[in-house]
């Protein structure tokens, strides 16, 4: 996850007093704005629940009025303590960390707690309506979708809730996938204000083994073939003429499982692919078509006006990566609850070139923090597999109650709408570099 908070506001409480809020982006769009005795209380509540875990140094309490340039520090202070929990895994799956920012979300855009529908499309844009509260989170949603379709529990989080806009050209570009701390349905609402989106089921796993789990279930087998189909269309799975051909037969005649079984032999099976953008490798200035997929980032690179090269980067050689975000006050408008809509992003990972030589390579995109958030999600799959862990079910995770989450009036109740300025840096370490082997290399 990218946790960022690009700028502040000043804001008035009911009795006209001023104070300072931060607002805290999440994955490149605007999720909350808190105010510093919010946050200050919520690291009190994970000092309290995981006192055995080292913490990262927060900012302390000040009792004179803040300058400028301390409000500043003050901001970049919380923002690298939110980066560092964040990152631990035993915090951030917990019931305090999600409620946080599920009640921040949910206080910040005064959304009361309702019984409202919300829609979720499949790939072939097959729409299923379900019924929900308006605060519920990704996971309650993701399984009343599952729930509707008659999924087994079982194979319920093989599949996730992802943000989608429909581009000028009517194509739609994944945004990200949900989280666990925000609710779909104010997400959606807030996204809307800058384009039009959707949300979607998509598959969520990497590993083609685990597809075979579910080729022998009806459901699950469907939203594979959907979304099989709709890669190949756009483009995204490329198969030779003869390949294409005989899909097109298998999918007259309806046999979705063979149709499954030779789209998986297929070139970027699979893969989510990128928008064209520019990388410093081989030379400076690069363009290049990035994709995710089999444990790797796939290079293919533009050399001349007639020549691609391709490469692969895997993620068990990368040792950690960043994503660097540079904005101004003159291009850093971001609409409420939409991406950073003008800033640069830059992904940057280090790379295992051969044995003993590490490089960085840069990747110039606005589509940055989602390759991030596929890099960690392949590397979070390939560690437990390795470990032997089972994909999660329901009945395995504790169900949050958003009433439940302690109101605190240190939320600001405003969206927001200054302009970020300067640049600011998520570092994540890879953990599966820690497994690599001379095979690797």
């Amino acid at each position: 996850m990218h946790f960022s908070i690009p700028d502040t506001q000043d804001l008035k409480d009911e009795t006209g007093s001023s104070y300072t809020s931060f607002n805290i982006h999440i994955n490149g769009v605007f999720h909350c704005s808190v105010r510093y005795s919010a946050l200050h209380q919520f690291h009190e509540q994970l000092k309290k629940e995981f006192g055995g875990l080292s913490m990262p140094p927060f900012p302390p309490k000040k009792f004179l009025s803040l300058t400028p340039a301390k409000v500043d520090e003050r901001r970049q202070l919380l923002e690298r303590f939110i980066q560092m929990v964040s990152q631990d895994p035993q915090i951030s799956n917990s019931d305090t960390f999600n409620g946080f920012f599920l009640k921040a979300q949910q206080e910040t855009q005064k959304e009361a707690s309702e019984a409202t529908s919300l829609d979720v499309y499949l790939m072939n844009g097959h729409k299923i309506t379900i019924k929900i509260m308006s605060t519920d989170q990704t996971e309650d949603v993701l399984e009343a979708v599952a729930s509707q379709i008659e999924l087994p529990d079982e194979f319920v989080y093989y599949f996730g809730l992802f943000l989608v806009q429909k581009e000028d050209g009517g194509d739609n570009s994944i945004v990200r996938k949900l989280q666990e701390f925000e609710s779909p349905y104010i997400s959606l609402k807030y996204a809307s204000n800058v384009g039009t989106h959707r949300i979607v089921l998509r598959k969520s796993i990497w590993d083609l083994t685990y597809e075979d789990d579910l080729l022998d279930n009806k459901i699950a087998m469907n939203l594979l073939y959907v979304q099989a189909v709709s890669d190949i269309e756009r483009q995204w799975t490329l198969g030779t003429k003869e390949q294409l051909r005989h899909l097109a037969t298998l999918q007259q005649r309806g046999s979705k499982r063979e149709y499954l079984r030779l789209a998986r032999t297929m070139k970027y099976y699979g893969y989510i692919q990128f928008k064209p953008c520019v990388t410093d490798y081989p030379h400076p200035h690069s363009r290049v078509f990035v994709a995710a997929g089999h444990r790797e980032l796939n290079f293919r690179i533009q050399t001349d006006s007639s020549t691609m090269k391709e490469g692969s980067f895997k993620i068990t050689r990368m040792r950690c990566w960043r994503i660097t975000t540079s904005m101004s006050e003159s291009n850093g408008e971001i609409g409420i609850g939409g991406q950073l809509s003008k800033a640069k992003l830059e992904l940057s990972f280090e790379y295992l070139m051969a044995k003993d030589t590490l490089k960085w390579i840069t990747i110039t995109t606005d589509q940055a923090i989602l390759m991030s958030m596929c890099l960690q999600s392949m590397v979070d799959e390939l560690i437990m597999k390795k470990q032997g862990k089972k994909i999660k079910k329901p009945q395995d995770r504790s169900k949050l109650d958003p009433r439940s989450v302690q109101q605190d009036n240190g939320y600001s109740g405003k969206s927001a709408d200054g302009n970020p300025k300067g640049k600011n840096k998520t570092f994540v370490e890879n953990n599966a570099f820690d497994t690599i082997g001379d095979d690797d290399l």
